[in-house]
């Protein structure tokens, strides 16, 4: 979409059986696939609306040039950092879905790393002209800023006692290639491994963001089938990168549930949280 302030983009699109059954296959779940007219699973609508632009408009780390923000020079490389998303409605598979999408807003910070640009965009996405998702994403725009912490960090224990839920995902190279390939994201940093160590100073392949967040989804939706999640919000804490294993941790009360990823080391990587209809 264009990064202009409050201007509203509109697309029709449509999450397809055959599409929710590549999903499915990713976590290596039981039962069947959900099929036409089944109510997507939280999340899943990531399947939809993909930067389907001309190779020819892609940029060197293989985002969309059009995509580009303020002063794109100052901040070439980009993290999804979070998102809030509270789901009013049901959007279901094979039927069409309408996106309504703008840019809130666009705040320059130094951190730790260097110059950042935090550009916050708004989704509403309906399903036959009924409200079903509303979601607020926070993309961090940052300059070069040479490599960033890697495994030599201090080891952390996960403290298993606070969690309930449990499920381990094998960080392969082949699980990123084939999420990539699910969601139409061309970003180098999740598949090219030169590129991601030699020119954005990254140890490994980076762990997309979406990737943790549907894993700690699939957590909940694996241990409470009977209950439907009405909000959901994660914050990423650090990278985290293929070759070990990622733990995805959740821990629910009377009416939410607490959520976290850790990496091999045990630091946490992703906070989450849902709450129940």
């Amino acid at each position: 979409m264009s990064g202009e302030l409050d201007r509203y983009d509109s697309e029709v699109d449509v999450v397809s059986s055959a599409t929710a059954l590549a999903m499915h296959g990713l976590f290596n779940p039981a039962g069947p696939a959900p099929s036409t007219g089944d109510a997507l699973p939280p999340l899943w609508h990531w399947l939809a609306f993909l930067p389907r632009v001309p190779q020819g408009e892609l940029g060197p780390d293989g985002h969309p040039r059009r995509h580009a923000v303020t002063r794109p020079e100052m901040y070439p490389q980009r993290m999804f950092a979070g998102a809030r998303v509270s789901f009013h409605g049901v959007a279901r598979i094979d039927y069409p879905l309408t996106r309504t999408s703008r840019v809130v807003s666009q705040i320059e910070k130094s951190g730790r790393s260097g110059a950042l640009l935090i550009v916050t965009v708004e989704n509403k996405i309906e399903c036959e002209g009924e409200l079903a998702i509303i979601e607020t994403q926070d993309i961090v725009y940052r300059s070069l800023s040479g490599p960033v912490e890697n495994d030599s960090d201090e080891l952390s224990v996960i403290p298993e006692s606070e969690w309930i839920w449990k499920m381990d995902l094998s960080l392969e190279s082949t699980l990123l290639f084939r999420f990539s390939a699910l969601t139409y994201n061309a970003h180098r940093i999740h598949y090219d491994r030169r590129y991601a160590m030699n020119e954005e100073g990254y140890p490994g392949l980076v762990v997309q963001g979406p990737l943790q967040a549907l894993g700690l989804l699939e957590v909940v939706r694996r241990s409470t089938r009977d209950r439907l999640v009405s909000k959901f919000e994660f914050r990423s804490m650090r990278p985290v990168f293929d070759g070990g294993t990622l733990h995805l941790r959740a821990q629910p009360t009377s009416s939410k549930v607490d959520m976290a990823a850790y990496d091999h080391l045990g630091r946490r990587t992703m906070a989450a949280s849902a709450e129940f209809s």
